[in-house]
């Protein structure tokens, strides 16, 4: 199947057309989840999707369970990413649900509609869970007739007694508005503790993120976004799996309705997760009340929570309700000099934001019209979706552009390897986006040679270059050994020399490999990329 560009982000689009109660999904993106309607998502490697693919089959041991108990009813003001981030604050520096699943329990769920739970569940990839799933009800089952799919639903609860390996407990009512400070959604505050502690919080946060950035050089400068005691931000994003769904644009239209924007520096681009969203704007007239704002309103991408799209300008703060605030993840260059940061917040605070002229303003604090539209989905612009599955056509043959290459040859292993160092990063977690940045690498998907080029661009600009000069002695030694040529240059002979002077050089090259590696404490936290480590071996990348 194949869904063009600014039609859907993918997980949106899974939700609306394949997610089923009792169901699971494998997908190579972290954000997999899609555990509000019934199905089990886990985002993983491409290797491992083949691996499927080919026996059917997804292996682990046994996974731990978190019950999350919800309980209480949310106040006006507080939206799906404010849950999110108050959960994800208390169990991602203690571990407490790594690897294990989430499962959302208790009675506090039946008052949350099915795009708010959708909105959480989207998150609980940054806990560091395995994967989630919830209690479906008559909510989930109307989902799934809107959207044309009643058979997709079914009751799933836990038994009578059910046993569980921990408990977090949330009572919804009490949770405040949020906002997560760079460079992780775990660096969360309350809008209000922020607030009352701005110089204090900046500070601290300035501190830790620079631990973080790659150019030292550069300094993250929060601090100097307080005007006249309060945070003023230049940006502001409202997108993608999380952000993007209709309840959430909703709920920043009807703060925004009637409204203007300041005509200033600041900006609120609004991207929609799907056409048939979209659809139901333009049909609703919320399209153009967010439109007569002063918002711009942008098609389905997820370009705001990977770089590609919307960088914000060098030492901008951008508040987003997408799913990351990681280094760089917005776009910047630290190795070029230029350096921006995102903070995360629900789309009603970012409306509330926008509406005050940039400065941070937790929705909680704003009366308005909470009066939600009824949605009804339409899947007619989704008529452009290519649907191929098990139709294909052995005799038309394929259309491919000059950017689409083949891989360049893999090497196979020799007895023995020798590795040299060509990147240190002793950053306590590396992620995937500065293996291989998404916004600049992504229109070279199909051509891994070039892609390569890009790895590591954001974080080490100088390990292209090391890495190519040592598979350069590598593409020499296997000449060398096909008889290509007869000689080798000087430093391969050192080379051999100081590795082993008592071998000759026809005996050690014949039998021992070069390759690069790069160190790094955990490297490819975040998406499940496989061209994070296939770029590396592009360039001779042997671990």
């Amino acid at each position: 199947m194949f869904v063009p560009a600014h039609q859907a982000v993918i997980h949106q689009y899974m939700r609306e057309m394949y997610a089923n109660c009792g169901h699971m999904i494998l997908g190579t993106d972290s954000h997999t989840r899609y555990g509000a309607l019934g199905t089990m998502g886990v985002g993983e490697g491409g290797g491992e999707i083949v691996k499927q693919l080919l026996e059917n089959t997804y292996d682990m041991e046994k996974p731990e369970v978190i019950a999350v108990y919800l309980e209480g009813n949310i106040r006006r003001g507080i939206g799906p990413q404010d849950i999110a981030l108050a959960i994800i604050r208390e169990v991602f520096e203690n571990g407490f649900v790594k690897n294990k699943v989430m499962e959302f329990v208790g009675p506090g769920i039946e008052n949350l509609s099915i795009d708010f739970r959708n909105g959480i569940d989207v998150m609980t990839t940054e806990t560091t869970c395995l994967t989630s799933i919830w209690c479906t009800d008559e909510k989930v089952k109307e989902y799934f007739e809107v959207h044309n799919r009643p058979k997709a639903y079914k009751e799933l609860k836990p038994g009578k007694v059910a046993m569980y390996d921990g408990l977090v407990k949330v009572d919804l009512s009490k949770v405040e508005c949020m906002i997560a400070l760079p460079f992780h959604p775990s660096n969360a505050y309350t809008i209000k503790e922020l607030n009352e502690n701005l110089e204090e919080i900046l500070e601290k946060t300035e501190i830790e993120a620079q631990k973080q950035i790659s150019n030292p050089n550069l300094k993250l400068d929060l601090r100097s976004k307080i005007v006249d005691g309060k945070l003023k931000v230049d940006q502001a994003e409202i997108a993608g799996c999380s952000g993007g769904m209709y309840e959430n644009i909703q709920a920043a239209a009807n703060i925004l309705s009637g409204k203007e924007l300041t005509n200033d520096y600041y900006t609120l681009s609004i991207y929609p997760a799907s056409t048939p969203i979209y659809s139901k704007m333009i049909e609703d007239g919320s399209a153009s009340e967010l439109t007569k704002a002063g918002v711009l309103i942008k098609t389905a991408f997820c370009g705001p929570c990977f770089g590609a799209g919307d960088v914000p300008a060098h030492g901008s703060l951008s508040i987003r309700h997408t799913t990351r605030n990681f280094p760089n993840r917005e776009g910047s260059k630290p190795g070029d000099g230029q350096l921006t940061s995102v903070a995360l917040m629900d789309a009603r605070s970012i409306a509330a934001t926008s509406l005050n002229g940039g400065i941070l303003t937790a929705a909680t604090d704003l009366e308005y019209d909470e009066t939600a539209n009824t949605y009804s989905f339409d899947k007619s612009p989704y008529r452009r979706v290519y649907d191929g599955f098990e139709k294909g056509n052995e005799n038309e043959e394929l259309k491919l552009g000059p950017n689409i290459t083949e891989w360049p040859e893999m090497i196979s292993l020799e007895e023995d390897v020798l590795l040299k160092v060509a990147s240190v990063i002793g950053d306590p977690v590396t992620t995937t986006d500065e293996l291989i940045p998404s916004g600049d690498a992504a229109t070279y998907r199909s051509n891994p040679k070039k892609m390569s080029d890009y790895t590591l661009s954001r974080r080490d600009p100088e390990y292209v270059p090391a890495a190519k000069s040592i598979q350069a002695l590598e593409e020499e030694r296997r000449d060398f050994v096909r008889g290509n040529v007869s000689e080798v240059s000087e430093e391969l002979k050192d080379l051999v020399e100081t590795i082993n002077p008592n071998s000759s050089v026809e005996e050690l090259l014949n039998n021992t490999g070069f390759g690069s590696v790069v160190y790094a404490v955990k490297p490819g936290d975040g998406s499940a990329r496989e061209q994070a480590a296939s770029s590396q071996r592009v360039l001779g990348g042997q671990l």
